[in-house]
């Protein structure tokens, strides 16, 4: 809908406004009318409300990826069942099962996803409440309790891992819900597989800009730097990290196609 729409005003823009103004020109009686537009018309959307914590409830245009209900939506990122436990309308990671993600693929979209550490984690650094959130299953958005917990700054909360660091530290301390909204902008491939426009990502942690249109330079690594892969859409892949910490738990899922 959005698309289709957008391709309707830009060639109302690009072929009916020159001509107008030309004509106008010429005559020397351009008027405010020629450069407004009534069709065609804004989709309407009905927004979200507000929940504890922050976040918002979907938009009615969202697909809601998860309702506090069941993972329907999701899977073993081994393939089969997703098996993370659900409970009191949150899902919490399990370790012993790995990773989980979306069922459908997605290109560019508005993400939205809250997250709490547990209010009695333990541990330092790396090693406490770890998690993540690939865009397309391959550039991770770093999740970590970094209330007064240091680590490398490119691996604390609202990284892009090991490559962007947060433009500030907007976390919530242990036991309160933290809310991202994420912006995300695919890339495409040249035919030799490199990048001709590279991946880019706004986060918003807690109602706060931590990364503002910053480019993904290719995938994630824990070790080594950033590699180039040719993919095509992805899903929402979310981690069981192996730390000893006690798991965190997501609610509200939802995604808008951009």
């Amino acid at each position: 809908m959005n698309m289709e729409y957008s391709k309707k005003f830009f060639f109302t823009v690009a072929f009916l406004l020159p001509a107008m103004i030309a004509g106008a020109q010429e005559k020397n009686k351009m008027t405010h009318e020629m450069t407004e537009f009534y069709s065609p018309e804004v989709p309407v959307v009905t927004p979200g409300s507000t929940i504890d914590g922050g976040g918002f409830t979907a938009p009615s245009d969202a697909i809601i990826l998860f309702d506090g209900k069941d993972l329907s939506k999701w899977e073993s990122a081994k393939g089969g069942a997703a098996l993370w436990k659900v409970h009191d309308g949150v899902v919490t990671v399990d370790k012993s099962t790995g990773d989980i993600q979306t069922k459908d693929k997605f290109n560019d979209f508005q993400l939205h996803i809250e997250w709490c550490v547990p209010k009695d984690i333990e541990g330092s650094s790396q090693a406490r409440g770890n998690s993540g959130i690939f865009l397309q299953g391959m550039y991770e958005v770093q999740v970590l309790d970094s209330y007064e917990n240091k680590t490398y700054v490119n691996g604390q909360a609202a990284s892009i891992y090991k490559q962007a660091v947060p433009l500030v530290n907007a976390m919530r301390k242990p036991g309160e819900w933290n809310v991202y909204d994420i912006i995300y902008k695919a890339p495409d491939f040249k035919e030799d597989g490199s990048y001709r426009n590279y991946p880019r990502v706004t986060v918003i942690h807690n109602g706060v800009v931590v990364q503002n249109d910053t480019e993904i330079r290719g995938t994630t690594e824990f070790i080594g730097l950033p590699r180039i892969v040719k993919h095509g859409a992805g899903p929402i892949r979310l981690q069981a990290h192996g730390d000893p910490s006690k798991p965190i738990s997501y609610r509200n899922i939802w995604i808008r196609n951009l």
